[in-house]
């Protein structure tokens, strides 16, 4: 017989997610701050895009540390007793409806990053590195 995840294990299990999204708006966040090195601020659109480019910087990072925070919680609760659930709210048309919308999302964001892997691995080709 095979022991049921409980849903503090499945929390716990899912809280790569949100660590990998945290990972990769930190490294956007790195990104941005880095670009604005590059900037004159001599040139008054240089400093409108460096005040824009500082200021995504921050949020991005604020986000970041928001889901490692939240990360860091959902494995936390991988010790959290089996509780009793309502049966019917579990195989509810509205929870299947919100489970299939999530894994859409997945999907999308999977699509996304495949696109968008050709383009970054081309801009890294033309900034000398290998992609």
């Amino acid at each position: 017989m095979t022991d049921q995840m409980t849903c503090g294990q499945g929390l716990a299990a899912n809280a790569a997610l949100p660590a990998k999204l945290g990972d990769l708006t930190a490294a956007m966040a790195d990104v941005l701050e880095l670009h604005t090195t590059a900037l004159d601020l001599d040139d008054e659109n240089a400093r409108l895009e460096h005040a824009a480019y500082l200021d995504l910087t921050e949020q991005h990072r604020q986000a970041a540390e928001a889901l490692r925070a939240i990360s860091d919680q959902m494995a936390g609760y991988r010790d959290l007793p089996m509780a009793s659930h309502d049966l019917t709210v579990m195989s509810s048309a509205e929870l299947a409806g919100a489970f299939e919308h999530f894994v859409t999302v997945e999907q999308e964001l999977l699509a996304m990053l495949e696109e968008r892997i050709g383009e970054d691995r081309a801009m890294l080709g033309q900034m000398g590195r290998p992609g």
